[in-house]
Protein backbone atom coordinates (compact mmCIF):
# COMPACT_ATOMS: atom_id res chain seq x y z
CA UNK A 1 0.00 0.00 0.00
CA UNK A 2 0.85 3.43 -0.48
CA UNK A 3 0.54 5.71 2.43
CA UNK A 4 1.14 9.12 3.14
CA UNK A 5 1.10 9.71 7.36
CA UNK A 6 0.61 13.60 8.15
CA UNK A 7 2.13 13.98 11.82
CA UNK A 8 1.93 16.82 13.70
CA UNK A 9 5.49 16.37 14.74
CA UNK A 10 8.66 14.40 13.17
CA UNK A 11 12.19 13.71 13.78
CA UNK A 12 14.07 15.58 14.95
CA UNK A 13 11.56 16.48 17.86
CA UNK A 14 11.40 14.24 20.39
CA UNK A 15 8.06 13.30 22.08
CA UNK A 16 5.31 10.23 21.45
CA UNK A 17 4.16 11.37 18.24
CA UNK A 18 7.31 11.94 16.35
CA UNK A 19 8.27 8.67 17.82
CA UNK A 20 5.22 6.76 16.88
CA UNK A 21 5.52 8.35 13.18
CA UNK A 22 9.32 6.98 13.14
CA UNK A 23 8.22 3.50 13.71
CA UNK A 24 5.10 3.21 11.92
CA UNK A 25 6.80 4.31 8.83
CA UNK A 26 9.75 1.85 9.48
CA UNK A 27 7.42 -0.93 9.74
CA UNK A 28 5.53 0.02 6.66
CA UNK A 29 8.83 -0.01 4.71
CA UNK A 30 9.79 -2.75 6.09
CA UNK A 31 6.58 -4.56 5.14
CA UNK A 32 7.01 -3.38 1.45
CA UNK A 33 4.60 -0.88 1.70
CA UNK A 34 5.61 3.26 0.44
CA UNK A 35 5.12 5.65 3.70
CA UNK A 36 5.55 9.42 2.56
CA UNK A 37 5.41 11.17 5.74
CA UNK A 38 4.30 15.10 5.70
CA UNK A 39 5.59 16.58 8.70
CA UNK A 40 6.55 20.74 10.05
CA UNK A 41 10.00 21.96 9.29
CA UNK A 42 12.17 21.55 12.16
CA UNK A 43 13.59 25.14 11.69
CA UNK A 44 15.12 26.17 8.04
CA UNK A 45 17.25 24.77 6.12
CA UNK A 46 20.29 25.74 4.67
CA UNK A 47 21.80 22.41 3.83
CA UNK A 48 21.62 19.09 4.92
CA UNK A 49 19.12 16.06 4.16
CA UNK A 50 17.21 18.00 1.03
CA UNK A 51 17.51 16.07 -2.39
CA UNK A 52 17.74 19.21 -3.90
CA UNK A 53 20.19 22.40 -4.02
CA UNK A 54 19.81 22.51 -0.20
CA UNK A 55 19.20 26.15 -0.04
CA UNK A 56 15.89 25.31 2.06
CA UNK A 57 13.46 26.13 -0.52
CA UNK A 58 13.22 21.90 -1.73
CA UNK A 59 10.41 20.68 0.96
CA UNK A 60 11.91 16.66 0.25
CA UNK A 61 14.00 14.59 2.45
CA UNK A 62 15.08 11.28 1.27
CA UNK A 63 17.42 10.33 5.03
CA UNK A 64 14.73 8.00 6.27
CA UNK A 65 14.83 5.85 3.50
CA UNK A 66 11.48 7.28 2.54
CA UNK A 67 10.40 10.51 1.38
CA UNK A 68 9.36 13.53 4.35
CA UNK A 69 7.48 16.65 3.02
CA UNK A 70 8.65 19.28 5.54
CA UNK A 71 5.88 22.17 5.80
CA UNK A 72 6.92 25.52 6.89
CA UNK A 73 6.50 25.96 10.17
CA UNK A 74 6.63 28.38 13.39
CA UNK A 75 7.73 27.66 17.32
CA UNK A 76 5.26 27.28 20.01
CA UNK A 77 5.31 30.76 22.28
CA UNK A 78 7.03 29.74 24.89
CA UNK A 79 8.07 25.96 24.16
CA UNK A 80 10.40 26.77 20.92
CA UNK A 81 11.08 22.85 20.51
CA UNK A 82 7.22 22.45 19.47
CA UNK A 83 6.92 23.77 15.95
CA UNK A 84 3.25 24.60 15.09
CA UNK A 85 2.57 23.83 10.49
CA UNK A 86 1.40 26.54 8.82
CA UNK A 87 -0.71 24.02 6.18
CA UNK A 88 -0.13 25.19 2.46
CA UNK A 89 -0.12 23.65 -0.94
CA UNK A 90 2.52 21.00 -0.06
CA UNK A 91 -0.31 18.87 1.86
CA UNK A 92 -2.24 18.64 -1.17
CA UNK A 93 1.03 18.51 -3.84
CA UNK A 94 2.32 15.28 -1.37
CA UNK A 95 -1.21 13.37 -1.27
CA UNK A 96 -1.50 14.08 -5.11
CA UNK A 97 1.65 12.95 -6.20
CA UNK A 98 2.21 9.85 -3.85
CA UNK A 99 -1.35 8.83 -5.03
CA UNK A 100 -2.31 6.91 -1.76
CA UNK A 101 -4.56 3.81 -0.69
CA UNK A 102 -4.77 5.74 2.68
CA UNK A 103 -3.64 8.90 4.36
CA UNK A 104 -2.52 8.24 7.99
CA UNK A 105 -3.12 11.38 10.62
CA UNK A 106 -0.79 11.60 13.53
CA UNK A 107 -2.02 13.58 16.03
CA UNK A 108 -4.19 15.82 13.58
CA UNK A 109 -4.73 19.11 14.50
CA UNK A 110 -3.38 22.22 12.48
CA UNK A 111 -1.45 19.90 9.57
CA UNK A 112 -4.24 17.02 10.26
CA UNK A 113 -7.10 19.24 9.00
CA UNK A 114 -5.37 19.92 5.85
CA UNK A 115 -4.19 16.42 5.36
CA UNK A 116 -8.09 15.02 5.63
CA UNK A 117 -9.42 18.00 3.35
CA UNK A 118 -6.68 16.62 0.89
CA UNK A 119 -7.40 13.29 1.32
CA UNK A 120 -11.26 13.99 1.03
CA UNK A 121 -10.76 15.65 -2.40
CA UNK A 122 -8.45 12.66 -3.37
CA UNK A 123 -11.36 10.12 -2.60
CA UNK A 124 -9.10 8.70 -0.04
CA UNK A 125 -9.92 7.17 3.24
CA UNK A 126 -8.20 8.29 5.81
CA UNK A 127 -7.30 6.64 9.22
CA UNK A 128 -6.91 9.43 12.47
CA UNK A 129 -4.47 8.66 15.14
CA UNK A 130 -5.84 10.41 18.44
CA UNK A 131 -2.55 10.61 20.48
CA UNK A 132 -2.10 13.83 22.47
CA UNK A 133 -5.04 15.41 24.90
CA UNK A 134 -5.26 18.94 23.37
CA UNK A 135 -7.66 20.08 25.94
CA UNK A 136 -5.37 19.54 28.98
CA UNK A 137 -2.20 21.33 26.65
CA UNK A 138 -5.32 24.29 26.06
CA UNK A 139 -5.93 24.51 29.78
CA UNK A 140 -2.45 24.50 30.53
CA UNK A 141 -1.14 27.07 28.13
CA UNK A 142 -4.20 29.07 27.41
CA UNK A 143 -5.59 29.11 30.76
CA UNK A 144 -6.99 32.77 29.94
CA UNK A 145 -9.42 30.55 27.77
CA UNK A 146 -10.37 28.65 30.10
CA UNK A 147 -13.33 25.74 29.49
CA UNK A 148 -13.90 27.84 25.96
CA UNK A 149 -10.53 27.04 25.04
CA UNK A 150 -10.80 22.88 26.15
CA UNK A 151 -14.57 23.21 24.20
CA UNK A 152 -12.70 24.61 20.90
CA UNK A 153 -10.15 22.44 21.00
CA UNK A 154 -13.04 18.98 21.27
CA UNK A 155 -14.81 21.16 17.94
CA UNK A 156 -11.82 20.98 16.11
CA UNK A 157 -10.48 17.90 16.91
CA UNK A 158 -14.06 16.33 16.45
CA UNK A 159 -14.28 17.69 13.26
CA UNK A 160 -11.30 16.21 11.99
CA UNK A 161 -11.86 12.41 13.15
CA UNK A 162 -15.27 12.41 12.52
CA UNK A 163 -14.46 13.00 8.56
CA UNK A 164 -12.04 9.95 9.20
CA UNK A 165 -13.14 6.41 7.98
CA UNK A 166 -11.46 5.04 11.45
CA UNK A 167 -10.59 6.94 14.39
CA UNK A 168 -7.59 4.82 16.69
CA UNK A 169 -7.46 5.87 20.13
CA UNK A 170 -4.04 4.32 22.24
CA UNK A 171 -6.07 3.52 25.52
CA UNK A 172 -9.29 2.70 27.03
CA UNK A 173 -9.15 6.55 28.28
CA UNK A 174 -8.82 7.90 25.30
CA UNK A 175 -11.82 5.56 23.66
CA UNK A 176 -14.37 6.70 26.03
CA UNK A 177 -13.06 10.51 25.68
CA UNK A 178 -13.98 10.57 21.81
CA UNK A 179 -16.93 8.60 22.08
CA UNK A 180 -17.91 11.01 24.53
CA UNK A 181 -17.60 13.88 22.55
CA UNK A 182 -19.52 12.47 19.76
CA UNK A 183 -16.41 10.99 17.67
CA UNK A 184 -17.59 8.42 15.70
CA UNK A 185 -16.23 4.89 14.13
CA UNK A 186 -13.21 4.91 17.27
CA UNK A 187 -11.10 1.84 17.34
CA UNK A 188 -8.50 0.75 19.96
CA UNK A 189 -5.00 0.79 19.17
CA UNK A 190 -2.25 1.09 21.51
CA UNK A 191 2.02 1.62 20.99
CA UNK A 192 4.95 -0.61 20.49
CA UNK A 193 7.68 -1.12 22.61
CA UNK A 194 11.38 -2.09 21.55
CA UNK A 195 12.04 -4.73 24.17
CA UNK A 196 15.63 -5.40 22.93
CA UNK A 197 16.51 -1.79 23.16
CA UNK A 198 14.81 -1.45 26.64
CA UNK A 199 16.24 -4.84 28.53
CA UNK A 200 16.79 -5.56 32.23
CA UNK A 201 20.62 -6.38 30.82
CA UNK A 202 21.79 -2.85 30.17
CA UNK A 203 21.80 -2.02 33.85
CA UNK A 204 25.31 -0.51 34.60
CA UNK A 205 26.45 -0.94 38.20
CA UNK A 206 29.72 1.93 37.32
CA UNK A 207 26.30 3.85 35.74
CA UNK A 208 24.49 3.56 39.05
CA UNK A 209 27.71 4.63 41.20
CA UNK A 210 28.01 7.59 39.39
CA UNK A 211 24.04 8.77 39.76
CA UNK A 212 23.86 8.21 43.60
CA UNK A 213 25.62 7.18 46.49
CA UNK A 214 26.02 3.36 47.55
CA UNK A 215 22.74 1.77 48.76
CA UNK A 216 20.71 4.26 47.05
CA UNK A 217 17.19 3.66 45.53
CA UNK A 218 17.57 5.61 42.28
CA UNK A 219 14.23 6.41 41.06
CA UNK A 220 13.80 7.74 37.77
CA UNK A 221 11.77 10.09 35.20
CA UNK A 222 12.08 10.45 31.34
CA UNK A 223 9.97 12.83 29.69
CA UNK A 224 9.66 16.16 28.41
CA UNK A 225 9.97 18.87 31.22
CA UNK A 226 7.21 21.10 30.33
CA UNK A 227 4.22 22.45 32.34
CA UNK A 228 1.74 19.90 31.77
CA UNK A 229 4.54 17.25 33.09
CA UNK A 230 4.11 18.26 36.21
CA UNK A 231 7.08 16.52 37.51
CA UNK A 232 7.45 19.19 40.73
CA UNK A 233 5.09 16.42 41.85
CA UNK A 234 8.17 14.56 42.48
CA UNK A 235 9.73 17.44 45.16
CA UNK A 236 8.88 15.32 47.83
CA UNK A 237 9.95 12.04 46.36
CA UNK A 238 13.58 13.49 45.97
CA UNK A 239 13.72 14.82 50.00
CA UNK A 240 13.89 11.48 51.39
CA UNK A 241 16.35 9.45 52.65
CA UNK A 242 18.50 6.18 51.15
CA UNK A 243 16.16 7.89 47.43
CA UNK A 244 17.96 9.44 44.56
CA UNK A 245 15.92 11.27 41.90
CA UNK A 246 17.25 11.20 38.32
CA UNK A 247 15.70 13.45 35.97
CA UNK A 248 15.96 12.93 31.81
CA UNK A 249 14.98 14.91 29.64
CA UNK A 250 14.59 18.39 28.59
CA UNK A 251 12.06 21.72 28.35
CA UNK A 252 11.30 24.92 29.04
CA UNK A 253 10.71 24.00 32.42
CA UNK A 254 14.32 23.05 33.28
CA UNK A 255 15.02 25.99 35.50
CA UNK A 256 12.15 26.33 37.38
CA UNK A 257 12.33 22.59 38.28
CA UNK A 258 16.01 23.27 39.49
CA UNK A 259 14.39 25.19 41.64
CA UNK A 260 12.10 23.26 42.85
CA UNK A 261 13.99 20.15 42.57
CA UNK A 262 17.41 20.85 44.28
CA UNK A 263 17.98 17.53 45.45
CA UNK A 264 17.44 15.91 41.93
CA UNK A 265 19.93 15.09 39.64
CA UNK A 266 19.40 16.49 35.93
CA UNK A 267 20.95 14.63 32.93
CA UNK A 268 19.45 16.29 30.33
CA UNK A 269 18.08 14.68 26.86
CA UNK A 270 19.11 11.25 26.58
CA UNK A 271 18.50 8.89 23.47
CA UNK A 272 19.29 5.44 22.45
CA UNK A 273 21.29 3.17 24.09
CA UNK A 274 22.64 5.72 26.54
CA UNK A 275 18.79 6.42 27.50
CA UNK A 276 18.39 2.10 27.59
CA UNK A 277 21.30 1.90 30.19
CA UNK A 278 19.64 4.61 32.16
CA UNK A 279 16.51 3.07 32.54
CA UNK A 280 17.98 -0.13 33.69
CA UNK A 281 20.07 1.33 36.00
CA UNK A 282 17.25 2.89 38.06
CA UNK A 283 15.42 0.90 40.75
CA UNK A 284 12.16 2.81 40.42
CA UNK A 285 10.35 5.06 37.45
CA UNK A 286 7.60 7.49 38.06
CA UNK A 287 5.74 9.54 35.41
CA UNK A 288 3.95 11.94 36.67
CA UNK A 289 2.06 14.05 33.88
CA UNK A 290 -2.13 13.20 34.27
CA UNK A 291 -2.90 13.72 30.75
CA UNK A 292 -1.30 11.25 29.05
CA UNK A 293 -3.48 9.52 26.34
CA UNK A 294 -0.74 6.33 26.49
CA UNK A 295 2.73 6.52 28.33
CA UNK A 296 5.41 5.37 25.61
CA UNK A 297 7.76 6.20 28.88
CA UNK A 298 6.14 3.49 31.23
CA UNK A 299 6.10 0.87 28.81
CA UNK A 300 9.87 1.19 28.37
CA UNK A 301 10.47 1.32 32.32
CA UNK A 302 8.55 -1.93 32.14
CA UNK A 303 10.50 -3.39 29.51
CA UNK A 304 13.59 -2.46 31.24
CA UNK A 305 11.88 -4.13 34.35
CA UNK A 306 11.15 -2.08 36.48
CA UNK A 307 8.25 -0.88 38.82
CA UNK A 308 6.43 2.02 37.46
CA UNK A 309 4.43 4.57 39.38
CA UNK A 310 1.92 6.86 37.21
CA UNK A 311 -1.11 9.08 38.35
CA UNK A 312 -4.33 6.64 38.36
CA UNK A 313 -5.91 8.60 34.62
CA UNK A 314 -5.42 8.49 31.46
CA UNK A 315 -3.31 5.65 29.53
CA UNK A 316 -1.80 4.52 32.71
CA UNK A 317 -4.62 2.88 33.58
CA UNK A 318 -4.22 0.10 30.42
CA UNK A 319 -0.35 -0.20 31.25
CA UNK A 320 0.07 -0.47 35.29
CA UNK A 321 -1.09 -3.31 37.01
CA UNK A 322 -1.71 -1.46 40.50
CA UNK A 323 0.00 -4.33 43.47
CA UNK A 324 1.18 -5.96 40.24
CA UNK A 325 3.39 -4.29 38.23
CA UNK A 326 3.34 -0.81 39.99
CA UNK A 327 0.85 1.77 41.87
CA UNK A 328 -1.00 4.40 40.62
CA UNK A 329 -1.38 6.89 42.42
CA UNK A 330 -4.22 10.09 43.08
CA UNK A 331 -4.13 12.32 39.32
CA UNK A 332 -3.68 15.27 42.20
CA UNK A 333 -1.57 16.04 44.76
CA UNK A 334 2.31 14.72 45.87
CA UNK A 335 2.08 11.99 48.61
CA UNK A 336 0.84 9.32 46.55
CA UNK A 337 4.25 9.51 44.47
CA UNK A 338 6.22 10.17 48.11
CA UNK A 339 4.11 7.36 49.63
CA UNK A 340 4.64 4.70 46.95
CA UNK A 341 8.13 5.52 46.27
CA UNK A 342 8.45 4.46 50.20
CA UNK A 343 7.35 1.47 50.45
CA UNK A 344 9.13 0.45 46.79
CA UNK A 345 12.70 1.87 48.71
CA UNK A 346 12.36 0.00 51.56
CA UNK A 347 11.57 -3.67 49.71
CA UNK A 348 13.82 -5.32 47.21
CA UNK A 349 11.72 -8.14 46.58
CA UNK A 350 8.60 -6.41 45.76
CA UNK A 351 10.60 -4.05 43.21
CA UNK A 352 11.99 -7.46 41.58
CA UNK A 353 8.84 -8.86 41.61
CA UNK A 354 7.08 -5.81 39.88
CA UNK A 355 10.04 -5.25 37.45
CA UNK A 356 9.12 -9.35 36.47
CA UNK A 357 5.97 -8.69 35.99
CA UNK A 358 5.96 -5.46 34.14
CA UNK A 359 8.34 -6.74 31.84
CA UNK A 360 6.14 -10.09 31.00
CA UNK A 361 3.19 -7.60 30.31
CA UNK A 362 4.52 -5.88 27.66
CA UNK A 363 7.27 -8.29 26.27
CA UNK A 364 4.94 -9.32 23.44
CA UNK A 365 3.82 -5.67 22.30
CA UNK A 366 6.80 -5.06 19.88
CA UNK A 367 6.35 -2.82 17.12
CA UNK A 368 6.21 -5.05 14.75
CA UNK A 369 2.87 -6.65 16.03
CA UNK A 370 1.30 -3.32 16.93
CA UNK A 371 2.67 -2.66 13.30
CA UNK A 372 0.42 -5.15 11.76
CA UNK A 373 -2.57 -4.35 13.66
CA UNK A 374 -2.27 -0.81 11.92
CA UNK A 375 -2.00 -2.25 7.98
CA UNK A 376 -5.29 -4.25 9.37
CA UNK A 377 -6.97 -1.04 10.03
CA UNK A 378 -6.10 0.44 7.03
CA UNK A 379 -6.99 -2.71 5.26
CA UNK A 380 -10.70 -1.98 6.67
CA UNK A 381 -10.79 1.22 6.57
CA UNK A 382 -10.21 0.54 2.26
CA UNK A 383 -13.00 -1.94 2.44
CA UNK A 384 -15.56 0.03 4.50
CA UNK A 385 -14.98 2.91 2.18
CA UNK A 386 -15.24 1.13 -0.98
CA UNK A 387 -18.33 -0.39 0.68
CA UNK A 388 -19.59 2.70 1.33
CA UNK A 389 -18.72 3.76 -1.85
CA UNK A 390 -20.93 1.26 -3.57
CA UNK A 391 -23.48 1.72 -1.55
Amino acid sequence: MRVVIVAESFAPQVNGVAHSVLRTAEHLLARGHVPLVVAPAAQRRTSGNASGSGSGSEPYESAYGYRVVRVPSVPLPGYPEVRIALPGRRVADAVEQHRPHVVHLAGPFALGAAGAAAAGRAGVPVVAVYQTDLAAYARTYLPFAGAAGARLAWHRLRLIHTAAARTLAPSRASLDALTAHGVPRVHLWPRGVDCVRFHPGHRDEALRRRLGRPGEVLVGYVGRLAPEKQVERLAEVSRLPGVRLVVVGDGPSRARLGAALPDALFLGRRTGHELARLYASFDVFAHTGPFETFGQTLQEAMASGLPVIAPAVGGPLDLVQPGRTGFLVPPAGVSGFREAVERLARDAELRRAFGRAGRAAVVERSWEAVGDRLVDHYRLALAESSAAGRG
